[in-house]
């Protein structure tokens, strides 16, 4: 019953005809902000720096985050930018895979439960709602079935989180997110690492297993 401004983190549209949460939130009373470090279709803002949203603090009422924490190298700094833009009692919608293949330049991470837990401790963040895709649990055990993906469950899972952000923060956790930050802009990304090389025999490895498997 009133105007929102959201904030859409990673909201460049790599493909053609994909829908967007612009297109989600048509209709609504709010207005709407597409960020990301790559300009292009559904991007309002590009970010000069990985872990800078160039938008003030506290004023975004909700922020809405959906496959793109995956691609992040240093999540917790992102997520550290996100609570200081959010408003005192605003939301995060968080969306990332919990399983499913690598795709993309990076891709770094998948997310469970207790990692929706780690990013709303790590931010000083209340987890208000968590859905998890997991497979299920083998009979009569607490051990997961993951051979049950494509016969039980789907392939690909998300991990769902709705984090709230409180009233008052502390000023130590604001000073210490602040210096983080500015430390993930200065590493960047996953450059000054290179891939340790391969040996013939790991190579011949990896792709045997790699080839698919005959079926008689």
């Amino acid at each position: 019953d009133r105007h929102y401004r959201v904030l859409d983190l990673g909201a460049r549209q790599v493909v053609a005809g994909h829908a967007t949460h612009r297109t989600l939130l048509d209709g609504y009373d709010c207005e709407y902000l597409g960020a990301d470090v790559v300009a292009g279709p559904n991007v309002d803002i590009v970010m000069s720096k990985p872990y800078r949203i160039p938008v003030k603090s506290n004023s975004m009422d909700v922020v809405m985050t959906a496959q793109a924490f995956e691609h992040i190298p240093f999540p917790w700094a992102s997520f550290l930018e996100i609570s200081r833009v959010v408003k005192p009692g605003g939301f995060v919608f968080l969306i990332a895979p919990s399983r499913g293949h690598r795709h993309g330049t990076y891709d770094c991470w998948r997310y469970y439960p207790d990692s929706l837990r780690a990013l709303a401790a790590f931010a000083h963040m209340e987890l208000l709602e968590m859905f998890v895709d997991l497979p299920p649990r083998r009979e009569g055990s607490k051990a997961l079935d993951y051979s049950a993906i494509d016969g039980q469950c789907s392939y690909w899972g998300d991990a769902v989180g709705v984090f709230r952000k409180p009233v008052r923060r502390s000023l130590r956790a604001r000073a210490m997110g602040e210096a983080l930050v500015r430390y993930a802009n200065h590493v960047g990304g996953l450059d000054s690492v290179p891939r340790p090389s391969m040996s013939r025999r790991q190579r011949r490895r990896r792709q045997e297993a790699a080839r698919p498997t005959k079926v008689s």
